[in-house]
């Protein structure tokens, strides 16, 4: 008995909605490459932009340099935010990032992945949370669907696969609850 096999000539994602229109995600790319992707340094420019293109920002966000957003209409960013060089919201899927959270250089949030299971690779997308005082680390990636409680922390290079409890510090991967977060 032969085993099932993944046809992605039978790939069909036309359900999905990127929420815009094909002009005005064609200007984001353009203004995308331009202010975000490229090492332009001047944030407010770029806060600027964001909002022109639909996301809620709150006052004192940063954004460095070699940032991809996909869609800023599906992004909502608290107060005093700081994106790290490289990092990507891949927000196929709304992104709420709360106030003050840091997402540092190379860090991945990811909302869509395909079901695995079925032969045709079906799209699946979900929301991310950062709740406030959330630390995503350097190259560390938080899966469709995930939660982070209000001060958790992802170590670098760390998976979250599943929700991170407020104040815990995790780590590996998939990640793991290593022990509690104290601020003084």
């Amino acid at each position: 008995m032969q085993k099932p096999k993944t046809d992605l000539s039978a790939y069909n994602n036309s359900w999905y909605s990127p929420g815009a229109g094909f002009l005005k995600r064609g200007l984001w790319y353009l203004v995308s490459s331009a202010f975000f992707m490229s090492r332009f340094p001047f944030n407010g420019i770029k806060v600027t932009w964001l909002r022109i293109f639909g996301a809620k920002i709150g006052k004192g966000l940063i954004v460095k340099p070699s940032v991809n957003i996909k869609y800023p209409w599906k992004l909502e960013i608290g107060n005093h935010v700081w994106i790290g060089e490289n990092a990507w919201i891949d927000n196929l899927a709304k992104v709420s990032i709360g106030s003050n959270v840091c997402i540092s250089q190379g860090a991945l949030l990811l909302t869509g992945n395909h079901d695995y299971k079925k032969s045709t690779f079906d799209l699946e997308i979900k929301e991310i949370r950062l709740e406030e005082g959330v630390w995503i680390g350097a190259k560390a990636l938080v899966c469709p669907g995930v939660t982070c409680a209000s001060h958790a922390v992802l170590s670098a290079s760390s998976v979250a696969t599943a929700d991170l409890e407020a104040y815990g510090i995790y780590q590996g991967n998939p990640a793991q609850k290593v022990r509690e977060r104290t601020i003084a």
